[in-house]
């Protein structure tokens, strides 16, 4: 059985930029058949906010700039600091076939297994905790990653016919740790617990002009993150 995973370390990018390509990835799974890890940054602290947010709800309760609305559910995520990544699964993966609170716990507990890796102890949340409405750090839910108490890590998902997108964030803990060295421990666990077989991807001709496509037609467009 083939167990080939593509990594994707994308950089910084525009915020529209970012979940544009996120989604052509999600529509390019029937095509590339295999899981797709993305790594990357902001060029700029933005804010992220979920599909079915409000853009009002949202635009009163954070001063980041510019705000701009993902594919995927969730609440509002600050984008000035965190470490940002993105999975894509096809729909022949078993990742797919899970319940979203099933993905969403293993995902986690994915993220969990990094940090360990890093001597950091995190601990999954085992119930809600809610705080300001609609701030996806401010509290936590189920399955969320914490440090000392508090939400360092969380995702929003989306299944379509095509296959399964998860978009997370780490708000990492201050302590003196790396990204790269956590994104190399999150390589190093898929390796042990998902047989992962890591192959660097580069993005084809189609993908990229499909993301900036979407980029330029919806997600820079204040008719699609103002529509709610």
């Amino acid at each position: 059985m083939d167990t080939t995973w593509r990594l994707l370390q994308s950089g910084p990018g525009e915020s529209e930029f970012n979940m544009a390509f996120d989604e052509a990835l999600l529509e390019s799974m029937p095509r590339l058949g295999k899981p797709v890890l993305r790594f990357y940054g902001w060029t700029e602290p933005a804010a992220s906010f979920g599909y079915f947010q409000k853009y009002n709800d949202v635009e009163s309760a954070t001063l980041l700039r510019p705000l701009v609305r993902r594919p995927t559910g969730g609440g509002i995520v600050p984008h000035d600091a965190d470490w940002t990544y993105s999975l894509t699964f096809p729909t022949g993966n078993d990742w797919y076939s899970l319940r979203a609170e099933a993905s969403y716990r293993r995902v986690h507990e994915w993220i969990q297994a990094a940090f360990a890796r890093l001597d950091v102890p995190t601990e999954l949340a085992a119930r809600v905790r809610k705080a300001a409405p609609g701030q996806c750090f401010a509290g936590y839910e189920k399955s969320d990653v914490l440090w000392r108490g508090k939400k360092i890590a969380g995702a929003a998902q989306r299944r379509t016919r095509a296959g399964l997108l998860i978009q997370g964030s780490v708000q990492p803990p201050p302590l003196p740790l790396a990204k790269i060295d956590w994104q190399q421990a999150v390589c190093d666990v898929a390796v042990l617990d998902f047989g992962a077989q890591w192959a660097e991807f580069d993005p084809d001709t189609w993908l990229r002009e499909r993301a900036e496509a979407l980029a330029r037609e919806k997600y820079a467009q204040a008719a699609y993150n103002q529509k709610r």
